[in-house]
């Protein structure tokens, strides 16, 4: 990952002569001062380094796991608080059900009475004609 030196890389000192020639005008570090873990091909026997050492893909490897331990407990942490919040709808949405079908129940009571009381007295009115 870029940015993400290994503890090794973060202690490393670059040597005073190298750093001074390979030192640019904007600050930045060039040539082998900007990976001293890399040997270049006429410094050392022309021989090139081939991959990180194991410690350097074990530690990656640790951090990668840590990583990925946290990143699984937050998912799972928003996962609880989610279902949490969905519970809390479901028993206001459960109550609010309640009270409108308690509602529908009066309602329809009251419109067969109505209906009942419309039709005793059309039913007077006729005999009266």
């Amino acid at each position: 990952m870029i940015g993400m030196e290994s503890d090794d890389e973060i202690r490393r000192v670059p040597e005073m002569g190298a750093e001074a020639a390979g030192a640019s005008v904007s600050g930045r570090e060039t040539g082998s001062v900007a990976h001293p873990d890399r040997v270049q091909g006429s410094a050392e026997g022309g021989t090139r380094r081939k991959g990180k050492n194991p410690a350097d893909k074990e530690n990656k490897r640790l951090k990668r796991l840590l990583r990925n331990r946290v990143s699984a407990q937050q998912a799972r942490e928003r996962k609880k608080a989610y279902l949490s919040e969905l519970e809390v709808r479901v028993k206001e949405l459960e109550k609010k059900n309640s009270e409108v079908e308690e509602r529908l129940s009066t309602l329809q009571n009251e419109n067969q009475m109505l209906r009942h009381i419309l039709k005793n007295t059309t039913a007077g009115m006729q005999e009266r004609k």
